[in-house]
């Protein structure tokens, strides 16, 4: 992800625009009768105020982290693309179990976890036994879009937390290294067109990159010890200072 801003230009606001809709195709996953349950009122009897809970976190959180509205909605990002949304990221792995934190592309990468956490526990104060973990990550997903300045939408609630993790499945999740053909294929396999792979790729322009993701690219793209010849000249002499 490229450096963080408070704001979103108009051409990012139009990518969120874009994964907005992707998202509510992640929110269904591959459970289609689950799928059907959820709806946008589903905590309104039992938790009303479950929306503003989350969001007075996020408030709270993002003033000694201004990364996390990016990290969280990169969290829930990997959450559904595996087993759909069902919060087993959030599992931690125990004798037997090995938890999808572990896989490489969330090991040391993944935060915002504790965000999570203090949004449950909130919840737990207010109405407990109520809100899912799953819902929680997905309140979290829209509520830093719309704080970051980008578009809202009505969030399907109603999941249920997993009580399994598929790290196998984790470990494949899309890379930055991965070419157009393995994109393609990873999405088309949970249910996902290019447009939506057009629309979540653009909105990494949103949050922050590590080091180790470009540098081949700055330096010695495909074993040539030499840039990347498709690379704008003066955004790689920006990334080089960087």
């Amino acid at each position: 992800m490229a450096s963080s801003s408070s704001s979103f230009s108009s051409g990012a606001k139009a990518a969120m625009a874009a994964l907005l809709a992707v998202v509510c195709l992640l929110n269904c996953g591959s459970h289609d009768a689950e799928a059907a349950a959820l709806c946008v009122d589903y905590y309104d009897c039992t938790c009303p105020d479950a929306y503003k809970i989350v969001q007075g976190v996020l408030v709270e959180a993002h003033k000694s982290d201004t990364r996390i509205f990016a990290s969280l909605i990169r969290l829930h990002f990997h959450d559904c693309f595996v087993q759909g949304c069902d919060a087993s990221l959030l599992l931690d792995t125990f004798p037997g179990f090995e938890s999808e934190k572990d896989a490489r592309p969330n090991n040391g990468s993944a935060r915002g976890y504790g965000v999570v956490d203090a949004a449950k526990a909130a919840l737990e104060k207010a109405c407990p036994g109520v809100v899912s973990c799953a819902d929680i990550l997905a309140l979290a997903a829209e509520i830093s879009v719309v704080l970051s300045g980008g578009p809202g939408w009505n969030v399907l609630l109603g999941r249920l937390d997993s009580k399994t993790s598929n790290i196998a499945g984790a470990q494949n999740l899309p890379g930055p290294t991965d070419g157009l053909k393995n994109l393609t294929l990873k999405f088309n396999a949970v249910g996902l067109d290019t447009t939506d792979l057009v629309a979540l790729s653009g909105a990494h322009t949103f949050g922050r990159v590590q080091c180790q993701f470009v540098t081949d690219r700055l330096y010695n793209f495909s074993g040539t010890n030499q840039p990347d010849p498709t690379l704008n000249a003066a955004y790689r002499s920006f990334l080089i200072q960087r």
